[in-house]
């Protein structure tokens, strides 16, 4: 295709040609229409969308059975894909001479768009598209994602695209032409098979992939699965590999760099122009709170998701820096990193009945019943233990009592380092305590817990193992009861929701922490990590400073209120895998 022809957009792109959002649209067009030899096959392209509401049905909710009508984005995706044509040299396997087969531009699409915007039905119908309906002879199909389950989404979506089309599963005559499995679909006509597979690589090698479906890029912990299958590809005249995700963490390195190697291919920055990027969202520049940004991050906007659906959204999250954060990774597509803010100061002051009434809390509180959690400290750092008042009576809130101490011997080195915080007026007012030394002593601590269990009805006193065996240890020795200590480890598993449901009692004033000075300095700079799934808990690397009293609030916050997951130190050591 001439250089003019390739920079003059079809009729179909006129209508978007000017929209920022389908940037991506109008720079594959051109990419494609410099490829040498390249030429579009608009009849093909206008058969393709014209039979595709005939065959595809919808298979959800409210859409099921309905005919697979394409969006503007799907149609220009489904032509992009299906249209661009390129010469290749072959060898004629009859005859053994030079010839030339006409082949598709884009063998790989990496489409990255909101979720709710009918990702998996769309990446499920190309999938039946190009493996049912190409026939070719001997196909092999895979479909994956991080793991089974996470395959099993778009597998089961073909497998109902199939069950619901028209003329596919069945011929006019009543012949079952697919053959419909649990972990494979079978193609009678052509002897092909498509397989669900684990996610692992292993076992994965010599396999001569057709057609690849991958799902959720974003949660991927290795892409080495979609480059075994790739290098696979090489017997196929014109093999095609099908990618879709919505955003994730910038953590989750996979994902990231696919992400950034799309939009790098996409803007032309890398030369790849065999790979059909679909890009869908807000820009680093853009107000996330304006609704007509969010157009431009959903394409299918009305039809699902509907504009009340992210209305709702929006007003759960807004004023809440990790809910806001959730929104725009899975509403408009922006990339999550650790977040800081997480609760605000505003919203912490409200939680302090008295100002200053952390003096009076723990003799106020005496005999009521407790949950208690321990940050241990390493050797020079803080150390926290963090008593949590279960509510009584008509008050609704819950109370914090914490205590914290430092070692003695690097109070003036943190006083001159970080002038900012007024260590020794802690510990003038008993905000903060010290032990000897250049090392926290855990017998304080230890003494600290055994107080806590003779003034409070306490029902768990939980610990981070990694650094508490010892005061553990010595704790049972001294005849704590072993069935309140509770090992709790730091990840989403334990503190996941415990985090959710702490942010959420401090948002709804739920919590008096009578104004302690350490715990407040320590909510001011907390962040948030992510997981894969967007579960979130304390980031003690990420924050600005200490925030081990947080951390043991959220503990306490675990053990208060989903005490049945958590298991005690007689349920721990009784487990067979530490017999």
């Amino acid at each position: 295709m001439t250089d003019t022809l390739a920079t003059e957009l079809p009729p179909w792109l006129h209508p978007v040609a000017s929209d920022p959002a389908y940037e991506w649209a109008v720079l594959a067009w051109r990419r494609a229409g410099k490829v040498e030899g390249s030429w579009f096959d608009t009849a093909k392209a206008d058969a393709v969308v014209l039979a595709w509401p005939r065959i595809f049905r919808l298979t959800n909710d409210r859409f099921r059975g309905v005919p697979f009508k394409l969006l503007l984005w799907q149609e220009i995706t489904v032509r992009l894909l299906v249209g661009w044509k390129m010469p290749i040299e072959i060898v004629d396997p009859a005859t053994h001479l030079q010839a030339v087969a006409q082949v598709r531009v884009f063998r790989r699409l990496d489409l990255w768009i909101p979720r709710k915007n009918g990702k998996s039905e769309f990446l499920a119908a190309l999938g039946v598209l190009f493996f049912c309906l190409e026939k070719v002879p001997g196909a092999e199909g895979y479909v994956f994602g991080r793991n089974e389950d996470q395959g099993r989404v778009a597998f089961d979506k073909m497998a109902a695209i199939i069950s619901e089309g028209v003329g596919l599963r069945e011929d006019r005559h009543g012949n079952v032409r697919i053959i419909l499995m649990k972990k494979s679909i079978f193609l009678r006509e052509t002897g092909s098979t498509l397989h669900l597979l684990t996610g692992k690589p292993d076992g994965k090698h010599g396999r001569s992939p057709t057609v690849i479906v991958g799902d959720e890029i974003h949660e991927w912990i290795t892409r080495e699965l979609a480059d075994t299958l790739r290098q696979g590809t090489g017997a196929r005249l014109q093999p095609i590999e099908l990618y879709a995700s919505t955003a994730g963490r910038k953590s989750g390195r996979v994902g990231w760099e696919w992400y950034n190697e799309s939009l790098e291919i996409m803007s032309g920055v890398a030369d790849d122009p065999r790979i059909l990027v679909v890009h869908f969202a807000i820009g680093e520049e853009d107000d996330w709170t304006d609704e007509a940004i969010w157009r431009k991050a959903n394409p299918s906007l009305g039809l699902t998701p509907t504009l009340d659906y992210l209305r709702t959204e929006f007003k759960a999250a807004k004023g809440k820096p990790v809910k806001e954060a959730i929104f725009q990774c899975y509403h408009l597509n922006r990339w999550v990193d650790q977040v800081g803010g997480w609760i605000p100061k505003s919203k912490w002051k409200l939680c302090a009945i008295e100002p200053d009434g952390w003096r009076t809390l723990r003799e106020r509180m005496r005999g009521r019943r407790a949950f208690s959690a321990c940050d241990v400290s390493a050797t020079r750092d803080l150390t926290a233990q963090v008593v949590m008042i279960e509510p009584e009576g008509d008050d609704d809130r819950w109370t914090l009592i914490p205590r914290f101490w430092v070692p003695e011997g690097t109070l003036d080195e943190r006083a001159s380092q970080d002038r900012r915080v007024d260590w020794k007026g802690w510990v003038q007012r008993g905000a903060l305590m010290t032990t000897p030394g250049d090392s926290v002593d855990q017998n304080y601590v230890l003494k600290a817990i055994e107080e806590d269990a003779a003034h409070f009805n306490l029902v768990a006193q939980g610990f981070d193992p990694w650094n508490a065996v010892k005061l553990m240890t010595d704790l049972e020795a001294n005849g704590f009861p072993v069935e309140l200590m509770v090992r709790m480890r730091q990840g989403t598993a334990t503190l996941g929701e415990a985090t959710k449901e702490f942010e959420r009692m401090v948002f709804a004033g739920q919590i008096d922490h009578g104004g302690h000075p350490v715990l407040a300095w320590m909510a001011g700079h907390c962040q948030v990590r992510f997981d894969e799934n967007l579960n979130y808990v304390p980031a003690k690397k990420g924050s600005a400073d200490k925030i081990d009293g947080i951390v043991a609030s959220v503990m306490a916050t675990a053990l208060a209120t989903n005490r049945e997951e958590v298991p005690t130190m007689d349920e721990f050591l009784s487990n067979p895998v530490f017999g």
